[in-house]
């Protein structure tokens, strides 16, 4: 089948030739009243307008079923597409297709149906590579099918299928061990676990219970109570922690912000594909242009780290925002935009669902439920009410972009709710923040200033360096080397 198209695809490119040669037979019928030229005119120009009316009627149907493995990929990894196509083509002919993807994936596969495997009842099997390079939503698909009749006069492209949604969330990095995650108390500040023995009294006993193991059985216990009673199970407190992400546009644009958006880079290592009827509007795009800034793609890969480096040593982990309000209800990935609390390998998946469409708000209080306390960008009532409820209940770690000094002066007693208060401010200029940092100490946080340069890892082990925070200054910088150098302040070497 010829891959031309005539103009509006509705004539290939031996269409056009038999419509070009009937109309020359016409003429020449006429000039020369020949009745057979006359005859054979008409039937060449008739064929290929009848086979462009039958392609438009008689749209073949198929049906299309695309999945990702994994269902979510992180960025920098591999998901695999797998198509499965099945349907009829005019005249049993093959059909040439494409996969509609967002542009930075590159160059879309291509191939035809049906396949030289196909399996039972006609499917065709495909799949092919994508190693996205930025975190977001991104729709595959549909895709898209050139179909010809059976004598490749006439052509038709459509749409088969439906766009599916790709997830790529952000990579965590691995952060070293610091006092920060270490042992916590019952209060949620240190893990604990009782266990009884036989020698325990009677707190560590209870009633007996249908079920029970005689082997447990407090017979001491059982003596003075004049019932049987058990030893305790083992108990463990589940430890908390806390932790605070900013995603005000003002406080991670830099001047003269441009709205970025995730991109990846595609790659196809299979060939095929069978035509489903119908089409998918904003197909081969991005769910949304994500509102971000290198600072704030920065603190989203700080919070993903943070997440995965507590939730993975048994914390439960409250994300808010700067508003007191679920720190994910703005993104349009999370599972449940509204739940703050997460724990075990379900929360920490959540979390990276959640982050991988999290994007800069303009205004946080246009899409909070309480009433911004002082001035743009302050936190609220409810931020100092919902720490409050937890006061001393664990860590508290915040991830700030660029605070003003009054934003800073109404964070810096937010410090006294956390069993520890830790903030990282990340900024195209840390080097500007050194008022700020200080009115933060003085409330109570070890707080240290870095640009989108700065390694984490590095960043992360100064929560444990008391020399540090003693110092005049705490700025950390990346260099082109990622070296860090320390004198009054930490900047990257030139």
């Amino acid at each position: 089948m010829s891959s031309r198209w005539f103009p509006h695809r509705v004539l290939l490119l031996r269409g056009c030739g038999l419509l070009g040669t009937g109309a020359l037979c016409l003429l020449l019928a006429q000039v020369m009243g020949r009745r057979d030229l006359l005859a054979l005119g008409i039937f060449l120009v008739a064929l290929p307008l009848l086979a462009a009316w039958g392609m438009r009627m008689l749209r073949p149907q198929f049906a299309v079923q695309r999945g990702f493995s994994p269902a979510s990929v992180e960025v920098g990894t591999t998901a695999t597409v797998h198509l499965a196509l099945s349907g009829n083509s005019f005249g049993g002919g093959r059909v040439s297709m494409s996969e509609q993807l967002p542009p930075r994936f590159g160059t879309p596969p291509s191939f035809t149906y049906p396949s030289r495997n196909s399996g039972i009842g006609g499917v065709s099997r495909y799949e092919y590579h994508l190693s996205p390079r930025a975190r977001g939503q991104f729709g595959v698909g549909p895709v898209t099918a050139d179909f010809a009749d059976p004598f490749g006069l006439s052509g038709h492209r459509q749409n088969v299928g439906r766009a599916d949604l790709l997830t790529v969330t952000p990579a965590a990095v691995e952060l070293p061990g610091t006092k920060l995650a270490g042992t916590r108390a019952e209060d949620g500040t240190k893990a604990t676990t009782r266990r009884a023995n036989p020698s325990d009294d009677d707190v560590m006993t209870r009633e007996y219970r249908h079920g029970d193991p005689m082997r447990r059985v407090h017979w001491p216990a059982t003596a003075r109570h004049g019932e049987l009673m058990v030893r305790q199970e083992e108990s463990v407190s589940t430890p908390e922690a806390t932790l605070l992400l900013d995603s005000r546009l003002g406080n991670f644009a830099p001047a003269g912000h441009a709205s970025g958006s995730a991109s990846g880079a595609g790659s196809a290592s299979g060939a095929g594909g069978a035509p489903g009827a119908g089409s998918a509007p904003g197909a081969g795009t991005e769910s949304a242009e994500l509102e971000t800034s290198d600072a704030f793609e920065w603190t989203v890969v700080a919070a993903m780290s943070v997440a995965a480096h507590l939730i993975e040593r048994g914390f439960s982990l409250r994300i808010l925002n700067t508003s007191g309000e679920p720190g994910f209800h703005t993104s349009k990935s999370a599972v449940d935009p509204w739940e703050e609390s997460f724990e075990g390998d379900a929360g920490l998946s959540a979390v990276a669902l959640a982050l991988a469409a999290l994007e800069l708000t303009a205004n946080q209080a246009a899409h909070s439920r309480s009433t911004v306390l002082s001035g743009c960008g302050a936190p609220t009532e409810r931020l100092l009410d919902q720490l409050a409820a937890r006061r001393q209940h664990g860590p508290l770690v915040a991830l700030f972009g660029h605070l003003s000094l009054d934003s800073a002066a109404a964070l810096a007693p937010a410090a006294e709710y956390g069993a520890g208060a830790f903030a990282i401010i990340c900024s195209d200029r840390p080097q500007e923040a050194g008022a700020v940092l200080n009115i933060l100490r003085g409330g109570g946080w070890r707080a240290v200033a870095v640009d989108p340069r700065a390694e984490l890892p590095v960043v992360w082990g100064y929560f444990d360096d008391a020399e540090f925070f003693l110092a005049a200054s705490g700025t950390v910088s990346g260099s082109g080397s990622g070296a860090l150098s320390r004198g009054d302040s930490l900047r990257g070497r030139a």
